[in-house]
Order: C-alpha cells, then structure tokens, then sequence
C-alpha cells in the first residue's frame, strides 16, 4: 500500500519520487536532512509558518534565519529573501501559507541566482496550481502534510517529494534506520552508509492516503463552495477586510481569513463563535504556535536573532492579531453561515435593523 501511495501521489504532483512518512514534521525533518544541510549552514524560513520548519533546521544543527511575511497573503515577504542571504546560506524553506501558493516565478530566480536549495512546504495547498504547474513541483524538495485537518488525511502521516533521485535514495535511507533496500540482499542484512531513524507510514495508513487521494478533487470543490458561502454572509460586516489573493493562484479554500480592526475586535470575534459553538482556525487563537516572534523557548532560534526575538517583526505581530481565521469543512449545514454572522454582528456593531434583516 506504502509503494502504491507513493507512486500515486509522484504522479499527481508531477515528479518521479516520493517517501511516505510518519508526519508532516517529520517530512520537512527528511527534506533538511536530504538537502545535504549541515551544522554551519544557514536555512532561511518565513516568520508566519508551522513550529516545524524551525524545529527541523535546528534538529540538524543549523541555523534558522527568519523572513517576514507580507501583508496582503502572509506569504514569506520577497523582498526581504536577499537582504539576508549570506555565504552560510543552504536552503531556503518556502511555506504556501493558509491554502494560497507563494510567487513562486519571483523565488526561483532568486535561489536560481544564488544557488539555494528550495524546500517547498506545500503541506496547505495539495491540490491547487500556481500558473498551472501543480503546488509541490516547485521545490528541489516539496513535503506534505496529513494530518486531520488537512485536504487528505491519514489521521497523522505525510510525504516528502524530490526532483532529484540522489535526494531521494538519501532519504529512503534515512528515514528507514539507514536501511538502503539493496535488492540482492534480505532485509535482515541490508546495506547502508550512513544513519537513520524510524520515520516510515505505516501500511493502514496508506491505505487511507489511497482512499483519500481519490477524493481530492471533490473537498477541494466543495470547500471552494462553502468558503463562498460563509463570505456572502458576512462580507458587508463593517470593518471586515478579505486576504489578497495571489495573482496567478488558487486555493484549497480549507480556511476563510479575514482581517478587523484590532486584536481586542479579533479576540472578541472568536469569543462570540464560541459562545455559538463555531470555533476559529490558529486565528487569532494560536499565533504563538505559528508566529515566529514567539518562539522564545528555542534558544537556538533566540541566537540566531541578536537574542531579542519578541521585539522582531512587529509589522507581522500587528497584522495576525487583527485576522480571524473561520475552518472551512467539507460538509457545512445550511444553517452556519447565518450562526457565524450573528455571532459577528455584535462585534462589529452592525445596527440591529441590518442584522435582523440579514439573519
């Protein structure tokens, strides 16, 4: 099932090789390691992004160096990739953040000029295109996340995707205690060259990923669908400004953002779905889990940024505290969309005749 999985998820994205794993967390872990980074490289990420891709530069000893993030997709801000390219740089780790693909034509020919390897995070938008090329075929290696509450599910797992078949054998190895597979020997006396660990998918797990693939054209229609919905019902809210949208993407539409006006506005937002039994997606809840700003516990990440993380990036911080993020299921009742405007309409101070008419 694992090799069937493996095989069925290359040829969707388009690339030859694939390795099924344990997590999303462990897929960028493979891919740092794959890259060939080492412990006097430096990987660049973006501030706004999963715990994981920090976690994983510094499990391999190197040095995380954090981009911020723009202010109309929160995808990792372009402009600010070569101020802070150095002759330690490696790699660089391009997350699609929020179900929107990052300009991808803009950062090939910039790790292109400079020679970075592009670990591509495409854990949030599997299934969408950027100018018609599948998201995950842009990276030297892309990495995919399962988990629950992802388009496809294996309740945990993930993949790992290469280009190239030395990173691919590289990995096979590794994340199988070493293990090389030589098919002229058993198993139980299998070569190797270097070490590992035991990150491998289990089989029932790619028995679902199997299942689950064969539906992804239908959850990603239908959440394109229900995201509209619940923008019908609240885009005249005042105060209530959309996310950009990418010029040349779509998107797995698994979340509907939305920006109001200040964090007291957004923490208020949140309490009244709440109360309606509607619940909010990492915003404005968990942006210490997914800002970088925050990340004080790791004092590998602290030193790499002159030791004074929390006063970094307070354009990001000030923009993340503002949005609220509504999760966009699959299957929606008819009658969300209403609950979710009502629970607003105090928030926002809508008059009451409007919102009586509207509900």
């Amino acid at each position: 099932e694992i090799k069937k999985f493996e095989s069925n998820f290359s040829r969707f994205i388009g690339r030859n090789y694939s390795v099924a794993v344990s997590s999303g967390t462990a897929a960028l872990e493979i891919a740092i390691k794959a890259s060939g980074v080492s412990k006097s490289d430096e990987v660049l990420i973006p501030n706004f992004t999963i715990i994981s891709s920090a976690l994983a530069v510094i499990r391999q000893q190197a040095k995380p160096i954090l981009i911020d993030c723009n202010l109309n997709d929160w995808n990792i801000k372009i402009e600010d990739i070569e101020k802070n390219i150095s002759k330690k740089t490696k790699a660089i780790i391009i997350t699609h953040i929020y179900s929107f693909p990052n300009n991808m034509d803009k950062i090939l020919k910039i790790c292109k000029k400079y020679n970075l390897f592009i670990i591509e995070d495409a854990a949030e938008v599997l299934g969408i295109k950027y100018k018609n090329k599948m998201c995950g075929s842009f990276g030297d290696i892309s990495t995919f996340s399962f988990y629950a509450n992802k388009q496809i599910t294996t309740g945990e797992g993930g993949m790992v995707v290469f280009s190239g078949e030395t990173e691919w054998r590289r990995a096979k190895a590794w994340h199988d205690h070493g293990h090389e597979n030589n098919p002229d020997l058993p198993r139980w006396e299998d070569s190797r060259s270097g070490s590992g660990f035991n990150f491998r998918m289990t089989e029932l797990q790619a028995a679902v990923g199997l299942a689950q693939l064969e539906k992804l054209s239908h959850v990603v229609a239908s959440q394109v669908m229900n995201r509209d919905r619940l923008w019908d019902a609240i885009r005249d809210l005042p105060g209530v400004t959309p996310r950009d949208v990418p010029d040349g993407s779509s998107e797995t539409a698994d979340a509907l953002v939305f920006f109001v006006g200040d964090q007291r506005q957004a923490r208020r937002c949140r309490e009244n779905l709440l109360d309606v039994g509607v619940s909010t997606k990492i915003l404005p809840e968990a942006v210490s889990w997914h800002f970088a700003g925050t990340w004080t516990h790791m004092p590998e990440l602290v030193e790499a940024h002159g030791g004074n993380l929390c006063g970094d990036f307070p354009r990001s911080r000030a923009l993340l505290e503002r949005a609220v993020s509504l999760p966009v299921t699959v299957e929606m009742d008819e009658g969300i969309p209403s609950l979710i405007r009502s629970a607003l309409v105090e928030v926002l101070e809508v008059p009451a005749t409007d919102a009586d008419s509207r509900a």
